[in-house]
C-alpha cells in the first residue's frame, strides 16, 4: 500500500512540475493535466503548486508511515536489549571489565 502512494505522489509532483513549467515556458504540452481541466482558468499556476507539494507531501508521509517508522521502533528495542545484556554481563565476569572473556 505504502508504495501506491509513493507513486501517486511521485504522479502528483510530475504533474505539478510539468504544469509550471507548461506555464512559464511553454513545454511540456503532454504533462501537465491542469491546463486540460478548464476548471482553474487563470489560476493555472497555483493549482499546479499546489499538485507539487501535495504529491510532496504524499511521498514523504508514505514513507515516514511506512519504513522510517518501524525501522526506528526496532532500533529502540535493540537499544533497550543491548543495555540489559550489558548490565546483567558486566556483573558475572569476574572482574575481567565487561569483556565477557572468563
Amino acid at each position: 500500500m505504502r508504495r501506491i502512494f509513493e507513486v501517486a505522489g511521485v504522479l502528483l509532483m510530475v504533474w505539478g512540475a510539468g504544469g509550471l513549467i507548461h506555464e512559464w515556458a511553454g513545454w511540456f504540452h503532454a504533462w501537465g493535466v491542469v491546463h486540460k481541466l478548464g476548471w482553474f482558468e487563470g489560476y493555472e499556476v497555483y493549482a499546479n503548486i499546489v499538485l507539487a507539494v501535495a504529491g510532496l507531501v504524499l511521498v514523504v508521509a508514505s514513507e515516514r508511515a511506512g519504513g522510517a517508522g518501524r525501522a526506528g521502533h526496532g532500533d529502540a528495542d535493540a537499544q533497550r536489549t543491548d543495555r540489559a545484556g550489558d548490565a546483567g554481563g558486566t556483573g558475572g565476569t569476574g572482574g575481567t571489565g565487561g569483556t565477557g572473556v572468563r
